[in-house]
């Protein structure tokens, strides 16, 4: 029992003994500074100062812009911006994937692709076949009359739109002579109008050009997007001057006529005119005479 009570007072007298820290000038030995300290207390110093240093460095790292200078951290700002790149990026993705789709739906519709089909713009997106929807087109006999007395007093009204007003003008595409009407009970959703070679094909109205490329079928094909929901079509031409995203003026040459693709019988243009994403009669709407 005895050595046990020794040891741990040894061991007690070894932590709790003192000594002298003397700092001496090395010339004269004079003492300029004396610490009196044991080895507990060098212990606890060292350990409260450890704690201090840990906790003043993550106080440094945690709420002050050093912790950008630490190999592993990432400034704050450039992530913000960051994120805000990518989520732009991605906005910017989607509109562009949807743009493409709206307009290959278009292209798809003007070259014959679909049957025409009551829809929108968000129509076009949908997953569906619009060879399956079909259209009648067969009113009853009043019906027809009423058609054809309103056509007739509307042909060469320049704002007329189906019982809609407008402020849009439609000039002519081209100096010619209307060989093919409007027919669309013949699949024929446009007006073929013969013209000699390299003669201007024009722009009926401002607009941007949203296809502009060649197909084997049409040839030359320019279509140009309007305000007030108008598309307009030239097809068969013999050379372009605009390509896609190009904004044009009203009565601007856009091409020349031509006699390019499969169906085509001779120098003439194939001129289509969409309203809501719905063929019409351009002569509705377009004095040609």
């Amino acid at each position: 029992m005895n050595k046990p009570k020794k040891k741990n007072k040894e061991l007690k007298k070894k932590w709790l003994h003192h000594y002298r820290l003397v700092v001496l000038n090395e010339d004269t030995y004079e003492e300029k500074y004396s610490l009196k300290l044991n080895r507990l207390s060098v212990f606890v110093y060292l350990g409260l100062g450890s704690i201090f240093l840990v906790a003043i460095t993550t106080l440094i790292i945690a709420f002050t812009p050093l912790r950008e200078y630490i190999p592993g951290y990432s400034s704050t700002d450039l992530r913000r911006t960051a994120l805000l790149l990518e989520e732009q990026t991605d906005s910017l993705s989607r509109a562009i994937r949807y743009n493409n789709l709206y307009l290959e739906r278009i292209r798809m519709v003007l070259n014959g692709d679909y049957t025409t089909a009551e829809m929108d713009r968000d129509s076009l997106l949908q997953n569906y076949n619009l060879d399956t929807v079909a259209i009648s087109i067969n009113p009853i006999k009043e019906d027809s009359i009423l058609r054809e007395q309103v056509s007739m007093d509307e042909k060469y009204n320049l704002f007329y739109q189906g019982g809609e007003q407008t402020e849009s003008v439609l000039y002519p595409p081209l100096d010619g002579v209307v060989s093919d009407s409007f027919d669309p009970q013949n699949d024929h959703y446009a007006i073929d109008i013969i013209a000699q070679t390299k003669a201007p094909v024009k722009a009926i109205a401002e607009g941007m050009v949203v296809f502009s490329d060649w197909t084997s079928e049409t040839g030359y094909v320019i279509i140009i997007e309007h305000p007030d929901d108008f598309i307009s079509a030239y097809k068969h031409n013999g050379s372009l001057f605009k390509k896609q995203g190009d904004q044009v003026e009203a009565g601007e040459v856009i091409a020349t006529v031509g006699n390019t693709g499969e169906y085509t019988t001779g120098p003439h243009l194939h001129f289509e005119l969409w309203k809501a994403l719905k063929p019409v009669n351009p002569t509705n709407y377009i004095d040609f005479n």
